[in-house]
């Protein structure tokens, strides 16, 4: 194999990059759906030709797809697929359709580009596709094997036919799809202009010195930060949408020579509600290593090259392993609370390092009916909470936990649908106080322009969004209806499908915060009470949770330094980890 100088490699490695975020934005333009147009819940990458990705966010998954097809892969095929059975977990839900295409190179892959993107509605028993109370995969949509969408160039016109016959939304999900194939096929045109640049042969060991880079840096974090003892963390997800739970996930992190393992080993059994996670192993290992490198080195490319560095210990039956047909529609509960049982574990070897929990999940909003002209409307909105705090500041309020998500614009949403944003603003105490306090979660009012069906799907209700090294829990999700002519807010489940609303009826959506960072004893009484001014803190937590007293706007210096020395005395040590107020049969546990 050829060898690549620095400079080469420095090229073909920005060159990748600029043609992943490349994809997004062919993406963005071809698109219809806010999902995906303007919230960009669309995940790219650029694989070698053995199917491991060398620049992106989600790999793991083309090696399926290549032992399914073998040497029926041609220049001008394009693959796709939704079913997470059908492809060992690779996407996690009916709602994401994967694409994926190789690239050749006079005659030779060279790669494959990819990408898969959530689609508003693909059948099943609701609209959105993500009933809250399934309980088989069946209820949720249809199921796509892959499949050839275009073999040889040729588009297969009958299966586009079944796609599109089996959504609500046939117009959003064409564009949608045609957007994730143009963005692949760009990915495709840049790879191949590298290789008429450098020489394929020179490309391809680029890819490969990439991901022996990786390995080579995650090597160094794993001795560094994954103990030889194992340390465990278990988190909740509060319930499977049909009165199951809370349910345990618990997560078990050692190292065994070069070796990292990741147990969830104790994570209860798969629910019978739709919050299974179906992982495959490889997305896994992707997990826990774009979590260690962004919180121990974020300069690491990330890509696969460190996987063989990685065990992963999945119980057949759990909630990330469930037997099919499982359903798995809201399986973003568990996704979230994954993360956050990696902050736990990590945090116990690398507290200096690590985080609180956040708002855990994935909120979503859909609202559906008939416009003034008889036109059938669906509206899916995803909305952010609270990221929590962490050693180099505060969390942020009402933020994605995927970094290229964005909020919906208020415009779009008012223009193109019968909906009208009344406010849209952070709830006040949800970040948990802290040195670095967590993020907030947000507050989004909703009110409704025409008769129609709302569904509502959220989670940390009942369990909050713990806080480390010392930081307190953050505040809990709500939902509420205020309906048309009434002030009195009524609450409604974080879990609910087809509730018919009116005109004129507003919805009060209250996200989650996140806990906070380090001891808030110790944050500055000036950053407390720019907090309070801000409206992200109320006097009574200043006083409470951070023991500085304001009066009439400004810090009583001395009633702050006397309350601080009294909090510290009744406390004595601050706790590794606050876990809020849980449940009280997760406590007797």
């Amino acid at each position: 194999m050829s060898s690549v100088d620095p400079i080469t490699l420095d090229i073909i490695e920005n060159a990748l990059k600029s043609a992943r975020f490349e994809m997004d934005t062919v993406v963005a333009r071809i698109s219809l759906s806010p999902v995906i147009r303007e919230q960009h819940d669309e995940f790219p990458m650029i694989c070698d030709a053995q199917g491991r990705m060398v620049v992106g966010q989600f790999g793991s998954y083309i090696p399926g797809v290549l032992e399914q097809f073998g040497d029926a892969i041609a220049e001008g095929d394009v693959f796709v697929w939704n079913d997470p059975y059908a492809c060992k977990g690779s996407v996690s839900h009916l709602n994401d359709w994967c694409v994926m295409l190789p690239i050749f190179h006079e005659g030779e892959r060279v790669g494959f580009a990819s990408i898969f993107g959530h689609m508003v509605d693909v059948g099943g028993k609701v609209p959105g596709s993500m009933p809250f109370d399934a309980r088989s995969i069946w209820e949720e949509g249809l199921r796509i094997p892959p499949v050839k969408i275009y073999d040889k160039g040729v588009l297969n016109q009958g299966v586009l036919d079944i796609m599109l016959n089996n959504s609500r939304t046939p117009d959003m999900n064409r564009s949608d799809l045609s957007a994730l194939i143009g963005g692949c096929r760009t990915a495709a045109t840049r790879v191949q202009e590298l290789c008429d640049r450098f020489g394929r042969e020179t490309y391809t060991a680029a890819c490969q010195r990439l991901l022996n880079r990786t390995r080579e840096a995650m090597q160094q974090l794993i001795f560094k930060y994954i103990p030889e003892e194992a340390v465990s963390f278990t988190d909740y997800v509060d319930d499977d949408g049909r009165g199951n739970g809370p349910f345990r996930m618990t997560l078990s992190i050692y190292r065994r020579g070069d070796i990292a393992v990741f147990d969830w080993t104790g994570t209860d059994d798969q629910a019978e509600g739709p919050i299974n996670f179906f992982i495959h192993e490889g997305l896994c290992k992707l997990f826990f290593g774009i979590y260690m490198i962004m919180a121990f080195d974020p300069e690491i490319l990330f890509n696969e090259g460190f996987y063989d560095l990685f065990e992963i210990v999945l119980p057949e039956g759990s909630l990330l392993n469930p037997r099919f047909p499982a359903a798995l529609g809201n399986r973003l509960n568990t996704h979230t609370r994954f993360f956050d049982c990696q902050a736990g574990a990590l945090g116990q070897q690398a507290p200096h390092l690590s985080m609180g929990a956040g708002y855990g999940t994935s909120p979503h909003f859909i609202f559906t009916g008939k416009d003034g002209d008889g036109k059938y409307f669906q509206v899916m909105e995803l909305l952010f909470g609270g990221v929590p705090g962490r050693p180099r500041g505060d969390g942020l309020d009402g933020h994605a936990w995927w970094p290229l998500f964005s909020a919906t614009p208020i415009e779009y949403l008012e223009n193109y649908y019968p909906v009208r944003v009344e406010s849209y603003r952070p709830v006040r105490d949800s970040g948990g106080p802290g040195l670095h306090r967590g993020g907030c979660g947000i507050e989004k009012v909703y009110v409704l322009l025409e008769a129609g069906e709302i569904s509502i799907h959220d989670d940390r209700e009942t369990i909050p969004p713990w806080g480390i090294n010392g930081g307190l829990a953050g505040g809990t999700s709500s939902k509420w209806i205020l309906r048309a002519g009434t002030d009195t807010p009524v609450r409604i489940p974080s879990k609910i499908d087809n509730l018919a609303v009116d005109k004129g009826d507003r919805i009060l959506y209250r996200t989650a915060g996140s806990g906070g960072w380090g001891d808030p004893l110790d944050r500055a009484a000036d950053d407390v009470l720019r907090d309070v001014r801000r409206d992200l803190v109320s006097a009574d937590q200043a006083r409470e949770g951070y023991g500085v007293v304001i009066k009439d706007g400004l810090i009583d210096a001395v009633a702050t330094d006397m309350l601080r020395r009294r909090l510290r005395e009744e406390r004595g040590e601050a706790p590794r980890f606050d876990m809020g107020a849980l449940p009280a049969e997760l406590m007797v546990a």
